[in-house]
C-alpha cells in the first residue's frame, strides 16, 4: 500500500503563492499528481479567477495554530467524497473510498446488508440509510495497521479528527 504524502496547510495559496491569513475562507482540494492525491490549498481570489482542476473539494478557513481542531467536514461532503470515488479502479483510491465506507457506517449513514463475490472480488452491499438505495464497495482487506493509516492520513486531508 503506498503512503500518501499530506501537507498540512502552510497558509500559501498553490496556485499564486499569495499568503493565506489565519480565519481567511480558502479552497481545500484533493489534485491527481505522478505520486497519487495529493493536497493542495487555493486562496478564493484564485480558485474563482482560475478554477484548477481538482479530484474534489472543500471551503473552509485557515484554523489559528493555538485553537482545538473542529470538525468542519459535514456527512453530505462525505458522501461526496465516497460517489466521487464510486468508479475508479486505482487501488490507492480504492482503499480510501473503503475507510470512507467504515466512517459512514460509523455515522450510520450505511447499514451493511450483504457480501457478493464478483470476480473474484468480496463487496460489501450496504444501505442508505433512509432510502431504499444500495452501494457497492470493494473489500480491499486492509489490516488494522492501514485502516488506521489510512483514516489518519484523511484526517489530516480534511483538518479534522475522524
Amino acid at each position: 500500500m503506498a503512503d500518501w504524502e499530506i501537507n498540512k496547510p502552510i497558509g500559501q495559496c498553490s496556485g499564486s503563492g499569495r499568503t493565506i491569513e489565519y480565519g481567511q475562507e480558502y479552497f481545500g482540494a484533493l489534485v491527481q499528481s505522478d505520486e497519487g492525491l495529493k493536497r493542495c490549498d487555493f486562496c478564493k481570489d484564485y480558485w474563482e479567477n482560475e478554477k484548477p482542476e481538482v479530484f474534489c473539494f472543500w471551503k473552509t478557513k485557515l484554523p489559528d495554530p493555538e485553537q482545538k481542531k473542529r470538525i468542519f467536514i459535514d456527512d453530505n461532503m462525505l458522501m461526496a467524497f465516497f460517489e466521487r470515488l464510486q468508479n475508479e479502479t486505482d487501488q490507492e483510491k480504492i482503499n480510501f473510498r473503503f475507510v470512507l465506507t467504515l466512517i459512514l457506517m460509523r455515522k450510520r449513514l450505511f447499514k451493511y446488508d450483504e457480501t457478493i463475490i464478483e470476480d473474484e472480488k468480496e463487496i460489501w452491499r450496504l444501505r442508505v440509510t433512509g432510502s431504499k438505495e444500495f452501494v457497492d464497495v470493494v473489500n480491499p482487506h486492509l489490516d488494522e495497521e492501514q485502516i488506521e493509516q489510512l483514516s489518519s492520513q484523511l484526517g489530516e486531508i480534511l483538518q479534522t479528527d475522524l
